[in-house]
């Protein structure tokens, strides 16, 4: 299992570290590498029969294990897409890949498979995301390049939450600019969250610093850079949490489970994953709210295919599920591998219809490496039931 390879949680912000990993495959520990030796030749022997028989192992395998031989190259060739297509200056091609927030999300792609900005074959790509991001942010703290869709403040988020979750991990110099920039960052999201609002929207984030209405995608990633930056030090208040949680249970239908984007119904099938995430990563593990959710996904995911923003949906339902555990990533997990893994291009990419295949390719590997448990901001509750 992984767990943050920064040194110490808590520091970030003035932290220079020296990355390091443990193997994510730890965590799948199959019960006979457990087996201690007994008092006698013949109850060990009988023991490891039971242990290996092949009823017993299908039993105990996890999903990770029935998938890890395709899933692994599959994710190394998606990866090996992004740093081939990643422009010089830390960019990429097609629509939105000059903005801060696909650079981010590739760069997030790199760090959930354990590649770090300091070392092996993926540094050089992971620090060109750093840079660009850097680069680019505005006087106002905004992480603003290119074409960021309906607003700079989506593209800002993701970028946001990307450098909280390398900070730590990079070099000196890298750090020093890294401790300059996210103070900032946070500062805007803060400020936008504190604009005035309507009671529906009061606690969410839109496309503008000064929106003053709200959805629940793009506050969905301003809560995760919020939640990201105070686990590791930083100065983010209870209340800005708070207020980003009571904004999305009022956008929930307790009763079907659903999320909705400025509702609690539209483009549920795409969103819920999203409000069942950002509930589980601000404490709300086990609620009924989250485990009505976690029911709703699993009624709907065989319908996401051919869906607006069917890839997005994907991302937040496996890194959603995964929180739950149990049955519910059990189901979901192996209905994406077994969709997805086939659909990947000969170039190592999944084409969104959307944003192309760099945004694609980045968040489907992020769906993919859930079970790594790389990227800190993703841990879940180590009482989770694994299957």
């Amino acid at each position: 299992m992984m767990l943050d390879p920064r040194n110490k949680v808590g520091q970030v912000f003035n932290l220079s570290a020296t990355p390091g990993t443990i193997n994510p495959r730890s965590y799948f520990t199959h019960p006979a590498d457990k087996l201690k030796t007994g008092p006698t030749l013949w109850l060990t022997a009988l023991l490891l029969v039971l242990l290996f028989s092949p009823t017993l192992h299908a039993e105990n395998e996890t999903v990770f294990d029935k998938f890890k031989d395709k899933m692994e190259p599959s994710i190394e060739k998606g990866l090996g897409y992004l740093a081939k297509v990643q422009l010089k200056n830390g960019s990429f091609p097609e629509r939105f890949g000059t903005s801060t927030g696909i650079p981010a999300l590739a760069g997030m792609a790199f760090l959930s498979k354990g590649h770090l900005p300091t070392e092996g074959p993926y540094a050089e790509n992971i620090n060109r995301c750093i840079d660009f991001i850097l680069d680019n942010q505005k006087s106002d703290g905004v992480f603003q390049a290119g074409s960021g869709g309906s607003g700079p403040m989506y593209a800002h988020n993701i970028a946001t939450l990307f450098l909280s979750e390398v900070s730590g991990m990079v070099d000196p110099t890298r750090q020093k600019k890294i401790d300059e920039a996210l103070p900032k960052a946070l500062q805007l999201i803060l400020r936008a969250q504190k604009v005035k609002k309507s009671d529906q929207n009061q606690g969410g984030w839109r496309y503008h610093p000064g929106s003053r209405d709200s959805d629940t995608s793009c506050s969905g990633w301003a809560l995760m850079a919020l939640r990201s930056a105070k686990l590791n030090g930083a100065a983010v208040p209870d209340k800005a949490i708070a207020d980003a949680v009571k904004y999305l249970y009022r956008h929930h239908n307790q009763k079907t489970g659903t999320f909705g984007y400025t509702n609690t119904e539209s483009h549920s099938t795409t969103l819920t994953g999203m409000g069942l995430l950002c509930l589980e990563l601000c404490g709300e593990h086990g609620k009924p709210s989250t485990l009505k959710a976690g029911d709703y996904v699993l009624k709907t995911y065989r319908s996401l295919p051919g869906k607006q923003f069917e890839f997005y949906g994907n991302y937040y339902n496996a890194q959603a599920m995964f929180q739950l555990g149990g049955k519910y990533w059990d189901q979901y997990a192996t209905w994406m591998y077994e969709n997805y893994l086939s659909k990947q291009k000969e170039d190592g990419s999944w084409y969104s219809r959307e944003a192309g295949g760099v945004y694609g390719t980045s968040v489907m590997v992020l769906a993919f490496t859930v079970p790594y448990r790389q990227l800190p901001i993703y841990q879940r509750d180590e009482t989770v039931e694994e299957e």
